[in-house]
């Protein structure tokens, strides 16, 4: 029997390739080794709260890759360095959690770049930090190589200040031009300034682009508009086919379930997409115009047929912020052909009607449409209490794919970025 183990331990270190410190527990003179369990060439870390906690699919796992950050991380983006970068808005930092062991877990949290004002959006191009801050967007750069991000360059300050919604969001699209969301000021109002609940383009350099829909406009803070009408899309992307979605936070003030979320907006340069007038109903997938919201009086002119209405919804209060595509990954065939969303969950529902506070994939058709959703990770929530009570342990606000084919999520009220790779 001791030998048969020794041979079968002998096994999975060869058909598993790894390489490293065994551990052993020695019982009744008998030694048996715990191995780390290693899925598709990815560590994966000893069981820890988040395994005990958190609901996962069959054939995956989670843990917790760093945790008792200093401030709420927010967004995340993998830096050419392959670490992972994470925004930490309200201390206006950003913070750095290498895994230079290659096990799984953060070796340190390292602030990189202080004394940022609300700094949320992160993406890295050509050696750049680009950061979405509360009324401004910046570029960060370590020039002396101590490891810190000192150089920082404003690239445009052309964004609405943060009032209301105070997240801003960046991508930098497939034509090289860089977008920014910013939120409504308010929950349901007529805005004066047409940046808001808007996404804007900008050149990399801030300026604006000649083929912006209003690039020659006499008001200059109606240049960098490219789609309105979206009271809080706080993420967007482009999927294979070149297409622009974001998703879209719904107002308040109309009970648990109006009006749903909008998890899938097609946009298009030069659209209104009904907010604050109107809202595409119906929960899941959706097909149809948009219907009125009567708290507010239609401009003359305006109408609700005009509003580009969302591809897929979800209950009202969701609150939908990150979301990344799982395709290229090396999650299961099945699995690629995702949307991933991170729903920070409802605080202000009825008991009857609490949101989750969880990660929902949006299954995708042959041809990248959206056709159904399901939980992803989910446990979040306190029982009998919304994601908005602080006996509840986690809410996600960001999703992404690291380089290697995992999965991260970053946690805003437990001040913890969590890791699900695939298992065999």
């Amino acid at each position: 029997m001791k030998m048969c183990r020794i041979i079968l331990g002998l096994l999975l270190i060869a058909g598993l390739g790894w390489a490293g410190q065994q551990v052993g527990a020695q019982t009744g003179g008998v030694t048996t080794l715990y191995l780390p369990l290693v899925g598709r060439g990815l560590p994966l870390p000893p069981p820890d709260e988040a395994a005990s906690r958190l609901r996962v699919p069959p054939g995956f796992a989670i843990r917790i890759f760093a945790q008792n950050l200093p401030a709420r991380p927010r967004f995340m983006a993998f830096g050419p360095d392959g670490w992972l970068y994470v925004s930490l808005m309200n201390s206006g930092q950003i913070a750095r959690l290498p895994d230079r062991d290659a096990d799984g877990l953060a070796d340190a949290v390292e602030v990189v770049a202080s004394d940022l004002y609300l700094p949320h959006g992160l993406e890295w191009h050509a050696g750049w930090l680009y950061v979405a801050e509360g009324d401004r967007v910046e570029r960060l750069r370590d020039e002396d190589g101590n490891g810190s991000l000192e150089t920082r360059k404003l690239v445009t300050d052309n964004i609405p200040p943060p009032v209301g919604h105070s997240s801003r969001t960046l991508h930098i699209g497939p034509d090289g031009k860089l977008y920014v969301s910013a939120g409504s000021s308010c929950n349901v109002c007529e805005e004066e300034d047409p940046r808001r609940a808007a996404i804007l383009r900008f050149n990399l350099d801030g300026s604006i682009p000649a083929d912006n829909p209003f690039a020659g406009d006499a008001d200059p803070h109606r240049r960098p508009l490219w789609a309105w009408g979206l009271r809080n899309s706080v993420d967007f992307l482009w999927i294979p086919s070149g297409d622009l979605w974001a998703d879209h936070n719904g107002s308040d003030g109309l009970g648990d379930d109006l009006p749903p979320e909008e998890i899938i907006i097609p946009v298009q340069r030069g659209a209104w997409y009904g907010w604050p007038y109107c809202y595409t109903p119906g929960v899941g997938r959706v097909s149809g115009l948009e219907v009125r919201d009567e708290r507010l009086a239609l401009p003359s002119g305006l109408n609700c047929a005009q509003a580009v209405p969302a591809l897929f919804t979800a209950s009202a209060h969701s609150a939908p912020l990150g979301m990344t595509l799982g395709a290229g990954t090396l999650f299961p065939p099945a699995y690629r052909q995702s949307l991933y969303v991170a729903y920070h969950g409802s605080w202000n529902t009825s008991p009857a009607n609490y949101r989750d506070c969880k990660v929902e994939r949006i299954l995708l058709d042959d041809l990248g449409q959206p056709v159904s959703a399901e939980p992803f990770v989910d446990g979040f929530r306190a029982a009998g209490k919304p994601c908005g009570d602080t006996a509840t342990w986690g809410r996600p606000a960001d999703v992404i794919f690291g380089p290697e084919g995992a999965m991260y999520i970053s946690d805003d009220k437990g001040m913890r970025v969590y890791r699900v790779i695939p298992t065999p």
